[in-house]
C-alpha cells in the first residue's frame, strides 16, 4: 500500500474513532500535502541546513530581541510586521543577511489577519486574462497559483484545500463557468489541489442545503487554498526569528536616518530612529538597506524619506461578517462573482463558524478600522439571495464584525496612474528607501524574493546564499503529521476539539502548549481549561503566547487566538481571565491591567463590531415597576440552576404551565427576535423583552425581524480588476 493511502486510512480510522467531528475530517484535505511535504526533500544542502536550524534553534525572548536591535547594525532593516514584511525578513535572513524585522503594533495586527483567508489564483482574473487577451494577467494567475501550491506544502498545519461551490441559475452559464473552472485547473497544471466537476440541482442541494432551490440549475465545484491567516503571518516571523532574524513588534519607527555615502556622495537611507510602545525608549538602529513593506501605511514612510513625495496607495475597506456555521456546511464553501452591484460574495465555513463578505469602498487609513452597519446589511441582504427562505438570516446572528483595509496601489513609474496596479510594485527612492506595496496574500513569498533581490542590487549587499524560501517549511511545520492530535489526546487527556485546534494552529509545537496546560479537575478532559465553552481556545495558550512575543490582551483575543474575530460577546466574556493570566506572566500592576481591559474593549467596541450590537434599540418594556419584578421573579423560578439564562425547551413548558398559547410558529419568532447571542438561550433582560413582546405585540416590528432600510447609500466601489484581489 502506497505511504499517501496508508496515511489517508490511518486519518480516516483516527477521525472515526475521536467522533468524526467536522475538525477531524478537514485532516483528509491535507493529506495529500502532507505526503508532499515528506517526499520532497530538501533541494541543496544549504536548504536542509536552514530547515535543522529552525527545527534545533530555541525561540529568543522579546528581551534578547530587544537586546539585539539595541547593539547590532543590520545589512536589512523590514518596516512592517505583515504578510510581506515577515516574508521580506525570512527572505533576507535565509540568505545569510543580517536582518532586523520591525511592527509598530503586532504581527498581522493589520490587513494580514482581516483577509478572505482564501489562498487563491484568482478566477475571475484568468477570466479578463483569457477575454481581453491580457499576458500580464495571465502570468500573475500562473505566479499566484504556484505559490498556492508552496503555501500548502510549506505550512500543512495551517494551509488546506477547500471547495468552493458556484451556484448556476441560468443554463446558459453551465458551459461558461465550465470552460473558465476548467482552464482554471488547466493553469494550476500539477499543482492542481484537485479536479473540478458539476453537480446536478439535486446534488448541489444535498451538499449544501441552506442553497435557495429555486431557479437553480446546478452547480460548480472547484478547490483553492484556505488558511489562518493571522497564525500564518506569525509563523513567517517566528521562521525568521530561528534563523538569526531580530523581530519585534510594538516598536515603532519615529524617522528614517540618512547618511552620504563616501564614494559617490549621495544621501541615502541608513537605518533608523525607532521607540519601543511598551516602555517608550527610543533609540537607533544603522542598516545599509531598509525596506518599507507597511501596507496600508506605505505613503507614511514614503513621506518619511521625501515628504513631497506623491501618494500611491488608495486604501479600500473590505468587510467581513462572521455568522454561526449552520450558515454553510462545515466542508464546503459558496461564492458568487457578480452580486446586485458586481461585488463578490462568498460564505466559508472558517474555524466552525461561517464567514462572509466582502464589501469594497474607498476609505481612509486609520489605526482602528471599523465596519459601519450600513456594509453588514449589504452583506446580509446579499445573503438572502441565496439561501432557502426557511433560513431566517438574522441581524442577531452576526457574531463579530470587522474591517480590513487593502492597500490598493497605483505604480508611480506607469504612464497612467490613475490605474490600480495589476498585482504590485517595487519603488527605489532617490535615498535607496526601497518600498513594496501591493500584491495579495498568496504571493507573499514571491513578493518577498522580488524585493531582496532588488536590494541586493540597488544596496550593495553580499548574501551567502540564494533564495530558498520556496518549499522552506515554516515553524511548526517540521513534526506535524495529520494525525498529531491523537497523540495530544493519548499523551495528554485533551478534549478532542481542543486537541485538533492545537494541532492545527501550532502544529509541532502543540505539544509545548499542551505542556503547559493545567489540570481540569475532572475525570475527562484530564487538562486544558477553556477560557470559553463555546470554544476550544485553553488558557495554557495565554502563557505560551507570551512567549511568542504577545504583549497585550488585544493580541491574544484578536491574533494569538481568534475568539475577538469569531465572536466578539465571547472575546468580552473571556477578557477578564486573559487579563489575569497575562498580569501573572508579564508582572502587570493593577493599574497595567486596568488599562489593558480599557483598550480590549475599546478595539472590540470599534473594530470587531461589538459597538453596533449595543447600540441597537431596545423592544421598549412596557411594564410598571411592580409587574418588572414579576416577571424577574418568574424567570428565577424558570432558572432552576441559576445559569442566568433559560432554554427553550423551559420557555415552552413555561408557557404551558402558565396557559399562554403560543404557537411554535410564534416561539420561533420570539426567540429569533430577543435571542441576541443566537445560542437558543435567553438572559433575563431579552426574557423581559419576549414578555412585553406578547403583551403589545410589538414581535412584528422588532429589529431582528426585517432588514432596515438605510438612506446612505453604500460608496462607489474601488475596481479592484487590476489589484491582483487586495485582501
Amino acid at each position: 500500500m502506497s505511504r499517501f493511502r496508508w496515511h489517508r486510512r490511518l486519518a480516516l480510522l483516527a477521525a472515526v474513532a475521536v467522533g468524526g467531528s467536522a475538525a477531524a475530517l478537514w485532516t483528509f484535505p491535507r493529506i495529500a500535502y502532507y505526503r508532499r511535504m515528506m517526499s520532497t526533500g530538501p533541494k541543496s544542502v544549504s536548504a536542509q541546513e536552514l530547515q535543522d536550524k529552525i527545527k534545533a534553534t530555541h525561540l529568543p525572548t522579546r528581551a534578547q530581541q530587544l537586546a539585539a536591535l539595541q547593539e547590532n547594525n543590520y545589512d536589512v532593516l523590514v518596516i512592517g510586521g505583515g504578510a510581506t514584511g515577515c516574508g521580506v525578513a525570512l527572505d533576507a535572513v535565509s540568505r545569510g543577511l543580517s536582518t532586523a524585522l520591525l511592527e509598530k503594533f503586532d504581527f498581522a495586527s493589520g490587513t494580514s489577519s482581516r483577509s478572505t483567508k482564501l489562498i487563491h489564483g484568482g478566477v475571475r482574473y484568468l477570466q479578463k486574462a483569457i477575454l481581453g487577451l491580457d499576458l500580464e494577467q495571465f502570468r500573475m494567475v500562473t505566479e499566484a497559483l504556484a505559490e498556492r501550491a508552496n503555501l500548502i506544502e510549506i505550512a500543512p498545519h495551517l494551509a488546506y484545500p477547500i471547495p468552493i461551490m458556484l451556484p448556476v441559475y441560468k443554463l446558459w452559464q453551465v458551459p461558461y463557468f465550465w470552460v473558465g473552472i476548467k482552464a482554471y485547473d488547466m493553469v494550476a497544471g500539477t499543482e492542481t489541489l484537485k479536479p473540478s466537476y458539476f453537480l446536478s440541482k439535486y446534488k448541489a442541494l444535498e451538499l449544501f442545503p441552506m442553497l435557495k432551490a429555486e431557479k437553480l440549475c446546478g452547480a460548480l465545484v472547484y478547490y483553492d487554498g484556505m488558511h489562518e491567516d493571522a497564525r500564518m503571518c506569525l509563523s513567517i516571523a517566528l521562521t525568521a526569528a530561528r534563523l538569526g532574524a531580530s523581530v519585534a513588534n510594538h516598536v515603532e519607527v519615529i524617522e528614517l536616518l540618512k547618511s552620504t555615502e563616501s564614494e559617490t556622495g549621495a544621501t541615502v537611507v541608513s537605518g533608523a530612529r525607532v521607540r519601543d510602545t511598551q516602555t517608550g525608549k527610543e533609540w537607533n538602529i544603522k542598516a545599509k538597506c531598509v525596506v518599507n513593506a507597511t501596507g496600508p501605511y506605505t505613503d507614511f514612510v514614503r513621506t518619511m524619506d521625501d515628504p513631497k513625495i506623491p501618494q500611491i496607495c488608495q486604501p479600500s475597506s473590505g468587510v467581513h461578517i462572521i455568522l454561526p456555521s449552520y450558515y454553510s456546511p462545515a466542508q464546503m464553501g459558496l461564492l458568487d462573482p457578480s452580486t446586485s452591484d458586481g461585488r463578490i460574495i462568498f460564505f466559508l465555513p472558517w474555524q466552525n463558524s461561517t464567514m462572509a463578505g466582502t464589501t469594497d469602498n474607498p476609505c481612509t487609513v486609520t489605526d482602528n478600522p471599523t465596519p459601519t452597519e450600513a456594509e453588514i446589511q449589504f452583506i446580509l441582504k446579499e445573503i438572502r439571495n441565496y439561501l432557502n427562505p426557511d433560513v431566517n438570516v438574522r441581524r442577531g446572528d452576526v457574531l463579530s464584525a470587522w474591517s480590513g483595509i487593502r492597500p490598493l496601489v497605483v505604480n508611480p513609474n506607469a504612464s497612467h496612474t490613475k490605474s490600480i496596479a495589476r498585482n504590485h510594485i517595487i519603488e527605489v527612492s532617490k535615498t535607496n528607501l526601497i518600498t513594496i506595496a501591493g500584491g495579495k496574500w498568496t504571493t507573499y513569498r514571491s513578493m518577498a524574493e522580488e524585493t531582496v533581490d532588488r536590494a541586493i542590487e540597488v544596496c550593495g549587499l553580499k548574501p551567502v546564499r540564494g533564495c530558498l524560501t520556496k518549499g522552506l517549511l515554516l515553524h511548526g511545520a517540521h513534526g506535524w503529521t495529520p494525525t498529531l492530535f491523537i497523540r495530544l489526546i493519548q499523551d495528554f487527556g485533551l478534549d478532542d476539539g481542543v486537541a485538533q485546534h492545537l494541532a492545527n494552529t501550532y502544529g509541532d509545537q502543540a505539544v509545548k502548549v499542551a505542556k503547559l496546560a493545567k489540570q481540569t479537575g475532572k475525570r475527562w478532559p484530564v487538562i486544558g481549561q477553556r477560557l470559553h465553552e463555546d470554544y476550544p481556545y485553553i488558557e495554557a495558550e495565554i502563557r505560551y503566547s507570551v512567549r511568542e512575543y504577545a504583549c497585550k490582551v488585544v493580541d491574544v483575543l484578536a491574533r494569538r487566538t481568534r475568539l475577538a474575530f469569531l465572536n466578539v460577546q465571547a472575546a468580552e466574556e473571556a477578557m477578564p481571565r486573559i487579563i489575569e493570566i497575562m498580569a501573572e506572566e508579564l508582572n502587570w500592576t493593577s493599574d497595567r491591567m486596568k488599562e489593558e481591559e480599557r483598550r480590549a474593549r475599546r478595539f472590540l467596541q470599534l473594530e470587531m463590531g461589538l459597538n453596533l450590537k449595543h447600540d441597537k434599540k431596545n423592544i421598549p418594556i412596557n411594564f410598571t415597576k411592580d409587574e418588572i419584578n414579576v416577571y424577574i421573579n418568574r424567570f428565577r423560578s424558570i432558572d432552576e440552576s441559576n445559569s442566568g439564562y433559560i432554554t427553550l425547551a423551559e420557555l415552552r413548558h413555561y408557557f404551558k404551565k402558565v396557559g399562554e398559547k403560543v404557537t411554535e410558529d410564534q416561539l420561533h419568532e420570539i426567540l429569533s427576535d430577543v435571542d441576541i447571542a443566537k445560542n437558543a438561550k435567553v438572559d433575563l433582560g431579552e426574557f423581559l423583552q419576549l414578555m412585553s413582546a406578547l403583551k403589545t405585540g410589538a414581535v412584528s416590528t422588532s429589529r431582528f425581524d426585517t432588514m432596515p432600510e438605510f438612506d446612505d447609500q453604500m460608496t462607489e466601489p474601488i475596481s479592484v480588476d487590476r489589484s491582483g484581489g487586495g485582501v
